[in-house]
C-alpha cells in the first residue's frame, strides 16, 4: 500500500522522564497513542540520527539517562554522541506489543515515525539521517519512502533484511522513490536468513534515484555469541561497535557513492 505522510502541525502533552545525559518522552502520535522516544544531545551537534532498532522494536529499559537494550544501535549511541550527532531512538507506540514484519510498513507505523520526527524537529533543527538496522531497515526503508519532510538528509541501512520472502524486505519497497543519499553497511559474516550480505547488492541496484548510494561490506569484531539474528552476533556488529559508527559517521559527514 502507498503512502504519504505530510508534516504538520505542533505536539503537546508530553510525558517526560530526564535524567544528566538522555531523556524519555512519550510523544502523542495517533489518537489515544503514544510513542516512546529516547533523546539525547551531543555538543555541536552537525546533525541528529533518527534509529529504528531491530527486533520487535524498542530501546529497552530507561536507567540512569541511558537505553539499555543490546540492540546494535541502542548500545552503539554514545559512539553516535562522540561523532557529533544527537541520537533520537524510535520506540514503540503504546499500542503494540511489538514492531512485528508487517506493521514496519503499514500506514499507522508511518504516521507515529512522521510525528516523532516533528517532535525531533522541534528539539533539534539540523538534519536528520534515519538509520536502521536488521528489522528496523524495513521502517527506516518505509519512513524513507513515505515521510517526505526537508529536514530528512539521507538514509543508512545496517544489517537489512533483504530475503525477498521476508514480509517489508528491503528489496521488495519502492527503492526507486528515495531521492536521498543511502549507505547499505553490512557485515560479510552476517548469518541471519534474513540478511545474508550476498543479496545487499539487490539494494544498491534498486536505488535507481538515489543521489549518492554506497555499499559497505565489512569485516571484523569478536567473539559472536547466541541468536545468528541477534544484536550479539556478527549481525550486530559484535566487538566492533565503535569502528562501524566511525565509519557511518564519516560517511553521513561526506556521502560519497
Amino acid at each position: 500500500m502507498m503512502f504519504r505522510v505530510m508534516i504538520a502541525g505542533l505536539l503537546i502533552g508530553l510525558a517526560v522522564t530526564s535524567h544528566a545525559e538522555g531523556i524519555l518522552f512519550k510523544v502523542p502520535t495517533r489518537d489515544g497513542v503514544v510513542t516512546t522516544l529516547f533523546w539525547e544531545t551531543a555538543p555541536d551537534a552537525k546533525a541528529t540520527v533518527f534509529l529504528f532498532p531491530g527486533g520487535g522494536g524498542g530501546f529497552g529499559k530507561f536507567e540512569d539517562g541511558k537505553a539499555t537494550g543490546g540492540n546494535f544501535l541502542v548500545r552503539s549511541a554514545p559512539y553516535f554522541l562522540a561523532n557529533g550527532f544527537n541520537v533520537a531512538i524510535f520506540g514503540r507506540p503504546n499500542d503494540m506489543d511489538e514492531l512485528g514484519w508487517t506493521e514496519r510498513t503499514e500506514p499507522k507505523h508511518m504516521t507515529d515515525a512522521a510525528k516523532v520526527l516533528e517532535f525531533v524537529k522541534q528539539k533539534s533543527g539540523l538534519p536528520v539521517w534515519i538509520v536502521g538496522t536488521s528489522r528496523g531497515t524495513v521502517s527506516a526503508t518505509a519512513m524513507a519512502i513515505n515521510v517526505h519532510d526537508p529536514a530528512i538528509a539521507g538514509l543508512v541501512l545496517t544489517s537489512s533484511v533483504v530475503r525477498f520472502a521476508t514480509p517489508g524486505a528491503v528489496p521488495r519497497q519502492d527503492l526507486k522513490a528515495i531521492t536521498l543519499p543511502v549507505l547499505v553497511y553490512h557485515h560479510a559474516k552476517d548469518a541471519c536468513k534474513h540478511c545474508q550480505a550476498s543479496e545487499a547488492p539487490y539494494i544498491i541496484k534498486g536505488l535507481s534515484n538515489a543521489p549518492v548510494k554506497k555499499l559497505m561490506v565489512v569485516d571484523g569484531g569478536a567473539n559472536p555469541t547466541g541468536d545468528e539474528c541477534a544484536g550479539q552476533h556478527w549481525h550486530g556488529f559484535i566487538g566492533m561497535e565503535r569502528e562501524a559508527i566511525n565509519q557511518i559517521a564519516d560517511w553521513i559527514k561526506k556521502p560519497i557513492n
